[in-house]
């Protein structure tokens, strides 16, 4: 049986349209927190096909580069997990690097538009 498609949405900072109508459309079952620690703690409750997430890169960090390390380590140990990021075109070249160093599944530049997210949320299959 089917369990259906599942997404984690996570919105820090937004700046593009609200994509809740657009993931059910698509048939996804969605999670949607706030912050990089929700995400950790939805991470833990359950595994969704899908995490969804922006890619904001801050100077201010000791020990990384941007808002994303401490998730994608922790996508580690579930690798069946796809992380679609969003990310601003000025911070282009240190995402560029970013994705030398962790797995990132697909990847939209800023303006996020619906037709790009649904393009490519549309090769989810649902869950066995």
């Amino acid at each position: 049986m089917s369990r259906g498609k599942s997404l984690l949405a996570i919105i820090e900072l937004g700046g593009y349209p609200n994509l809740l109508p657009l993931y059910q459309k698509l048939g996804f079952e969605v999670e949607l927190v706030t912050s990089q620690r929700k995400a950790r703690v939805a991470l833990k409750k359950k595994q969704p096909q899908v995490v969804v997430a922006e890619y904001n890169y801050q100077t201010d960090f000791r020990d990384r580069s941007s808002n994303l390390e401490t998730l994608t380590a922790v996508l580690q140990r579930y690798p069946e997990v796809k992380l679609l990021v969003f990310y601003p075109l000025q911070h282009q070249a240190f995402f560029e690097k970013f994705t030398q160093q962790h797995q990132v599944w697909k990847a939209i530049p800023f303006p996020i538009t619906e037709e790009a997210v649904a393009a490519a949320l549309s090769s989810i299959e649902p869950a066995a």
